[in-house]
């Protein structure tokens, strides 16, 4: 046992003579359950809709960690395990929401949390990564998915006896080689001779070509691959691993090349710009100052929304830059920087108030979309990082990529509990109500998350002039199985539960379906 940086003991490295090969403690277990994992894949996701398949597939290999690890497994994993929680919220959400947009943000959600924790499963601390190292550390951890897993297989294979047996086989495969032309006449001549023969070759032929039929090698290359792949991440997160691999350095040490001077002198003049437009903004809301002619409330919102949203962005990332960049020598220089860049800070969150105000002003005059709910919260969660970033100015910096990290996560948490799609839904319905502007094209393409909304819609006006339209939304709902139980989804189950009972139209290629299921029907009798 050798000790790490953070005075934790650490198992001693046992590595293949492949440098890059990690030495497996269970190769034959680690290798069935990559296996089965891949044959569950599989069954999983070669549909056409994901459901209850994610949640599923994620709990399946959480699983197979606990047990390979074992207890000393999850000793080791057990300072990373909080992103247990995520991973499986994210992969639930999956389940729940039926949104597209939703749907893609909590995939790679999950993907980058699995990624995550597979990489820091042996060893080292995910808060100690640096803003940068967290794409890094996934990429690596996709990496060595990709590249380790043949290397696994063939080092524990190599081990197995096996090879001392291969002499033995190797006549009974030339013998089977030699026998395949004569075999192939005898047969023809038989079947030529007999028709029970025929019917039974016949019938043996037909099952072979299923066998090998593009469907099943296509089932046969989804199992391998994603076996391969499960294995990669077994192999990277169940091995043991030296102190330098456990990449627990925030950043790398670089030269200050940006004196104190020039550097307060550009925080002190962003700063004042930042102050005139804050006072300008603030003029304007109580009164003072008024919009030029020509230009209304929905185009000055329309305007200034996204370009103070990027200033809000871009000064994220100045602060940083020069963080890392300036010379600082002394305790006041330090203070000084701290309390200008915490100036700045306190100003964009002036700026976001703003851009939210215009937003807010632009939903009010046309309603809401994706794009605005969206970035809504993308704002909030930004406020939180500058917040958390100001913070870390003076206690920790090191800890801020963690807190922007868990922020990230935070706003596609936020949008999966506000359910954009049913909000959107209940936001325009009620404009509609209040005979106000609104899109009844873009409400009633929504997904099946706003089938309650719509539903309860239709249950207090059943006899307005959108109540047609309403009904042919919920007729367009897809049903809650696409492709079987794996794809089964709790949104979907539910709209299709609120679409019974209602007169829709039968889709044209159900009735082909139904047409050519009759013929043949009709063709067997």
């Amino acid at each position: 046992m050798t000790p790490t940086a953070t005075g934790l003991p650490l198992p001693d490295v046992s590595l293949s003579p492949s440098a890059t090969t990690p030495r497996l403690r269970h190769p034959r277990a680690t290798l069935l359950a990559a296996l089965g994992l891949g044959v569950c894949a599989e069954v999983f996701f070669d549909g056409p809709a994901l459901g209850v398949s994610v949640p599923l597939f994620s709990g399946l290999l959480v699983g197979v960690l606990l047990v390979l690890g074992g207890r000393e497994g999850w000793q080791r994993a057990r300072p990373n395990a909080w992103m247990l929680g995520p991973l499986l919220f994210f992969s639930g959400m999956v389940f729940v929401r039926a949104s597209p947009l939703l749907t893609a943000l909590n995939v790679l959600a999950t993907l980058f949390l699995g990624l995550l924790l597979t990489h820091f499963w042996a060893a080292g601390r995910v808060e100690r990564l640096g803003l940068l190292g967290y794409p890094f550390a996934a990429m690596e951890s996709l990496g060595h998915a990709v590249t380790q897993s043949v290397g696994v297989v063939h080092s524990e294979v190599g081990r197995w006896p096996v090879r001392g047996q291969l002499s033995r086989w190797l006549p009974v495969a030339r013998g089977a080689l030699l026998a395949l032309p004569v075999l192939v006449v005898f047969t023809e001549l038989l079947v030529s001779a007999d028709a029970v023969f025929e019917a039974m070759v016949m019938g043996s032929l037909s099952w072979l070509v299923q066998l090998f039929s593009l469907g099943t090698v296509w089932r046969g290359l989804f199992v391998g691959a994603s076996a391969l792949g499960v294995l990669g991440l077994l192999a990277q997160a169940l091995r043991r691993r030296r102190a330098r691999e456990l990449g627990e350095v925030e950043v790398a040490p670089v030269a200050a090349r940006l004196g104190f001077t020039e550097c307060i002198t550009l925080l002190g003049l962003v700063d004042v710009l930042f102050l005139v437009f804050t006072f300008i903004q603030c003029a304007f809301l109580w009164g003072v100052a008024r919009l030029p002619e020509g230009v209304t409330y929905a185009g000055y919102a329309r305007r200034g929304f996204f370009e103070l949203l990027a200033v809000s962005v871009l000064t994220l990332g100045l602060g940083m830059a020069l963080t890392r960049w300036t010379r600082l020598t002394t305790g006041g220089q330090v203070k000084a920087f701290r309390v200008a860049c915490s100036v700045m800070v306190g100003l964009v969150l002036v700026l976001l108030v703003s851009a939210m105000k215009r937003m807010a002003l632009y939903e009010a005059a046309y309603g809401y979309t994706h794009l605005r709910v969206y970035t809504q919260v993308f704002m909030v969660a930004l406020a939180g990082v500058l917040v958390w970033r100001a913070v870390t100015l003076w206690w920790r910096p090191e800890r801020f990529a963690i807190g922007a990290f868990v922020g990230a996560l935070a706003c596609i948490a936020a949008l999966d509990l506000l359910n954009p799609d049913a909000f959107i839904a209940r936001g325009n319905l009620e404009r509609f109500t209040q005979g106000l502007s609104w899109d009844d094209a873009y409400v009633l393409a929504l997904s099946e998350d706003a089938a309650p909304v719509l539903a309860a819609h239709l249950a207090k006006a059943s006899e307005d002039g959108l109540a047609p339209s309403l009904h042919e939304a919920f007729c367009r709902y897809p049903e809650p199985m696409q492709g079987g139980w794996p794809a089964f989804h709790l949104a979907r189950h539910r709209a299709a539960t609120l679409t019974s009972g209602r007169m829709c139209p039968v889709p044209e290629n159900k009735v082909v379906a139904m047409d050519s299921v009759l013929g043949a029907r009709e063709t067997w009798e």
